[in-house]
């Protein structure tokens, strides 16, 4: 019952931000689920036995956000700087750091550890910030979340009823070849149905081509689905290794936060990669 009340709440308050938030808002809603997700990933690390820096990761994160937000303000060059800054220093301030370890063994593994967050959580979640921000984001948005979510849907159900042939038992237990087939074909009906079908298409490139060609939203569920699969498991795999069942306690009925975007962390990037390439295949030819 929590699981299904929580639901109630958080779906309603999603489709809202998508549908209505402006970019600078949408952007800030998802650089604090990022944040917050960060922080539960941070507490897992942690109890791999190494030291784990947050301050350094979440403030790499929280600028992440900040800085594509002045984005729409055409300040370019603090975000190429953001940028270099991550990718440079932030490694090596993360072992400069860890010299203060007792044992400089563990320096390494703990900056490993924290530095993985960022692209793990920050750039995979600001990917799904860039997402909303293009012509007719709206619409990508919504599409990947229901590629995941009808995907995870089916997935649960038909493992739980016909489920017998195990894939990934060392890593999460109750995960079928069943379940994971019924997934994909979930995620591929609703994505050419919502292709078809949703309100205002025409005001994008997409009406002309997917009303002919229903099979390119099917693959495109299709790899957005596969990928979230894969983040679900990637994640039940640092929970395992860490010894713990869920991230969080946040969402009642659900656990954490980086339990509920834990598929999207994969999804998001690929949804991305995928509508800008068909985006800039088809809109030359409508």
């Amino acid at each position: 019952m929590k699981r299904v009340l929580t639901a109630l709440v958080l779906i309603p308050l999603v489709l809202l931000a998508v549908f209505r938030a402006p970019d600078w808002l949408f952007t800030l809603l998802v650089g604090v689920v990022a944040v917050l997700a960060t922080i539960e990933y941070l507490q897992i690390a942690a109890k791999y036995g190494y030291k784990v820096y947050p301050v350094v990761t979440v403030g790499v994160i929280a600028l992440m956000f900040i800085s594509y937000s002045l984005v729409r303000f055409d300040l370019f060059e603090i975000v190429v700087v953001v940028l270099v800054v991550t990718a440079l220093f932030v490694p090596s301030l993360m072992l400069a750091l860890g010299m203060r370890a007792d044992n400089l063994r563990d320096a390494l593994p703990g900056a490993a550890l924290s530095y993985f967050a960022i692209p793990y959580v920050g750039l995979s979640m600001l990917c799904l910030a860039w997402l909303r921000a293009m012509v007719a984001g709206w619409f990508f948005v919504l599409f990947t979340f229901f590629a995941v979510w009808v995907g995870d849907t089916a997935a649960y159900y038909v493992g739980r009823s016909v489920g017998k042939t195990k894939f990934a038992a060392r890593v999460s237990p109750k995960k079928t070849w069943e379940g994971a087939i019924a997934s994909i074909l979930g995620a591929m009906i609703v994505g050419v149905v919502f292709a078809l079908y949703a309100p205002t298409l025409h005001v994008s490139w997409l009406a002309p081509v997917w009303s002919t060609r229903w099979w390119i939203p099917a693959v495109i569920a299709l790899v957005i689905n596969v990928a979230a699969q894969l983040g679900d498991l990637f994640e039940s795999l640092i929970k395992r290794g860490a010894d713990v069942k869920d991230s969080g306690t946040m969402l009642p009925g659900h656990g954490g936060i980086l339990d509920r975007i834990d598929a999207l962390l994969f999804a998001a990037p690929v949804a991305l990669v995928m509508f800008m390439i068909w985006g800039e295949r088809f809109s030359k030819t409508t």
